[in-house]
């Protein structure tokens, strides 16, 4: 397996992919093996908390074999847990951000991401000197082996003064964090969906912190205005949905377009299974719309200039 495009370099330096669980129902492979010929180009393998019994060089070898023969490859592993706390699968977390970055190139990668985690119930500040003993140890186990580390930009319903899960979810919170580590292999995971959900621009954040967003999630957002002016934030009726690209409200051809304009050369991961609308068994169709839809932002299929 490799991370360089078996095509030209111009045609998938953006590459449009998915999201898949690595402990899911389904085992990954199987769940790459089904989907693939619908043209997608990348999958980040996720984890929720644990890697459970999961062998990752086992794992490695059967999602290779799945992908041998395609363009496709393995863009990052990740892991959504709180690695800061020490409770038992916070601790399960810790020890799987370590075997992730110790196995990320065994899939052809050079990428892990997922959560910072944050001291329960605690202001963002305050974590900060855990966030800096536990990520400086990663980081450093990380670039001994040529690996990079992205945070995920959700907040999981926490604020600035408390919550349970993450810290890096405003940029004053990621000018901490790279103040507390200013490592050049540390940077975002970053999705818009977030900020729609915050009533934040995506695009200006976007362009502030292109040059550290190593990973995007392909999520999106709708945002109901009419619910807002007549409800207001706390009102009983939802004002914001979590969309699959293709059906929210982020224009992401200027997304697309930002980014390359920042040098970013990583992958969309589509993150499904938030959509109202296209969930249950309209899950992939839901899916393979947004991966059509990014493909379009992104301009279409590559076309050589004339020589």
């Amino acid at each position: 397996m490799t991370t360089e495009p078996a095509t030209p370099a111009h045609e998938q330096r953006i590459r449009i992919g998915t999201l898949v669980n690595g402990l899911g129902r389904v085992a990954a492979e199987s769940w790459i093996r089904q989907i693939l010929p619908h043209g997608f180009e990348s999958f980040s393998i996720t984890f929720w908390q644990t890697l459970g019994p999961t062998d990752l060089a086992e794992l490695s070898k059967r999602v290779a074999a799945e992908l041998a023969g395609s363009k496709a490859v393995i863009s990052c592993l990740s892991v959504f847990g709180n690695p800061l706390e020490v409770g038992e699968k916070d601790l399960e977390s810790l020890d799987a951000w370590r075997r992730c970055i110790d196995a990320a190139r065994l899939f052809g990668c050079d990428l892990v991401t997922g959560f910072t985690g944050r001291l329960r119930g605690r202001p963002i500040d305050e974590s900060l000197p855990r966030f800096r003993e536990v990520f400086g140890e990663l980081a450093r186990r990380a670039k001994d082996q040529g690996v990079r580390l992205a945070f995920e930009n959700c907040d999981m319903g926490g604020t600035w003064q408390a919550g349970d899960w993450n810290l890096a979810h405003a940029p004053a919170a990621w000018e901490l964090l790279f103040d507390a580590l200013p490592e050049p292999h540390l940077g975002l995971e970053w999705e818009p969906s977030h900020q729609l959900a915050s009533l934040c621009d995506p695009g200006p954040q976007l362009r502030r912190w292109v040059a550290k967003i190593f990973h995007v999630h392909g999520k999106d957002a709708t945002v109901r205005r009419d619910v807002l002016a007549r409800e207001g934030l706390r009102g009983k009726e939802p004002w914001v949905f979590h969309r699959t690209p293709g059906f929210g409200d982020s224009n992401w051809s200027d997304i697309i377009s930002d980014l390359r304009a920042g040098g970013f050369r990583g992958s969309i991961d589509i993150e499904g299974w938030h959509d109202p609308v296209y969930r249950g068994e309209l899950e992939m169709t839901g899916q393979v719309h947004a991966l059509n839809h990014l493909i379009r932002c992104r301009g279409g299929s590559y076309v050589p200039n004339p020589r």
